[in-house]
């Protein structure tokens, strides 16, 4: 033989040990998921080498047949999953027809019949069960009491009997046993699934209300001072080429250009402060503005040319950062849209401290925000009053247009007290 005849041969003998290694792992892999298969095999070769050196009754006819219905009942136990039912009642006839035709016992039958009723067992049928069983055990009896007593059969003594049923019983539980675990495996499988979706619709929910909160705050941040710039800018463009020699005039409205912009980089700073912070116990919400800053905003809305009122009503309590904070987005939205939607000439700022609850209120007397566009804020204001348990109303009125808000304050009891009792 040549070397490229060697090399073919090599090749061949490899893929040849392959097969037989991948079959054997397959077998493995069949045994870990179907043990009692194997061994009712090993009981079946078992009970056939036995029969072949005992007598059989009726010669060799009657010895094939009882040798045919062991195969049948090993056989049929291929498709217990797809029949348990009848299945487990054909092989119950086979081992009823194999006992009269042979001289010795052979396990295979009540083996494989073992192997069914825990098969119906655990597919949860208890009437099929309950059948089975007393069939099997009248079976056994009829065998007894009458077989061997009228045609001179052997006899199945009553330990025999009590063995068999204890077997049968303990199949039937065993069966139920695994039934009940993979019904508790499947729904914990479920209430685990079911788990992580909710973790996962909440995450998501969660980031789209902190995306939500930080458009918010941004657009809050962001939109007032650039109103203001824009409005300042276009009045200065307007001056300079209008008027040219109101030069007084056009340094004020650069001036206030500059504030603005400077008072917009301050508090975006303070925003992108927060959003850098890693800690768990790192405020949520930057707290550059509050109530305390109304004047100032009042001043700056004051300089664009809008009248400005300012009303406080109420005993003053200690307003938590959130509350103070929100109140004071919620009237710098409102003087925005005044300015760049409502051309109006004034506007007032009233802010009641009512017991247990905070009121604020913006009324202009310009045209309202009906033509004003989605980007007006009213939607961002509505949301910040009902994350705090509040609410918002914003409507055109007689003279123009009104924004009301409700705001919850702790009460007293809950600790929280006037600012004179401090």
């Amino acid at each position: 033989m040549g070397t490229s005849s060697w090399v073919a041969l090599g090749r061949t003998s490899l893929r040849t040990l392959d097969a037989v290694l991948a079959s054997l792992a397959s077998f493995a892999r069949a045994v870990r998921r179907e043990p009692v298969l194997p061994l009712t095999g090993l009981v079946l070769l078992f009970d056939i080498g036995t029969l072949l050196f005992e007598p059989e009754r009726g010669g060799w006819e009657v010895a094939l047949g009882g040798r045919a219905l062991l195969i049948a009942c090993w056989v049929a136990l291929a498709f217990r999953r797809r029949w348990p039912v009848p299945v487990a009642a054909a092989i119950l006839v086979c081992g009823a027809a194999f006992f009269p035709l042979s001289a010795v016992d052979g396990a295979t039958p009540l083996a494989c019949f073992m192997v069914a009723v825990y098969t119906v067992a655990r597919a949860g049928r208890p009437a099929a069960v309950i059948t089975l069983f007393v069939t099997a055990m009248l079976a056994i009896g009829y065998a007894e009491f009458v077989l061997a007593d009228d045609r001179g059969k052997r006899e199945v003594d009553n330990m025999a009997i009590a063995l068999i049923g204890g077997w049968l019983l303990s199949a039937i539980a065993f069966g139920h046993a695994m039934r009940v675990r993979r019904a508790y495996l499947n729904e914990t499988e479920q209430r685990v699934r079911a788990a992580e979706r909710e973790r996962d619709v909440r995450a998501r929910q969660s980031a789209t209300e902190e995306r939500l909160r930080l458009a918010r705050e941004l657009h809050d941040v962001l939109g007032h001072n650039i109103s203001l710039i824009n409005v300042q800018a276009a009045a200065a463009l307007h001056r300079s080429t209008k008027r040219p020699g109101q030069t007084e005039e056009l340094v004020a409205a650069l001036e206030f250009v500059r504030d603005a912009s400077k008072e917009a980089l301050r508090e975006l700073r303070a925003t992108l402060g927060v959003l850098r912070q890693v800690d768990e116990d790192a405020p949520t919400a930057p707290a550059p503005a509050g109530l305390e800053r109304l004047g100032e905003l009042a001043d700056r809305a004051a300089a664009t040319g809008l009248d400005v009122r300012v009303d406080t009503s109420g005993a003053p309590p200690v307003v938590p950062p959130q509350i103070s904070l929100a109140a004071y987005r919620i009237v710098q939205e409102s003087l925005t849209n005044v300015t760049r939607h409502a051309g109006a000439e004034g506007a007032a700022i009233t802010v009641d401290y009512a017991p247990g609850e905070l009121r604020v209120t913006v009324e202009d007397d310009g045209r309202g925000a009906a033509d004003a566009p989605e980007g007006s804020g009213i939607a961002g204001m509505r949301e910040r009053a009902r994350a705090l348990g509040g609410e918002l109303t914003a409507r055109t009125t007689a003279t123009g247009f009104r924004v009301a808000a409700r705001l919850p304050l702790p009460r007293r009891s809950e600790g929280v007290a006037p600012a004179g009792e401090r």
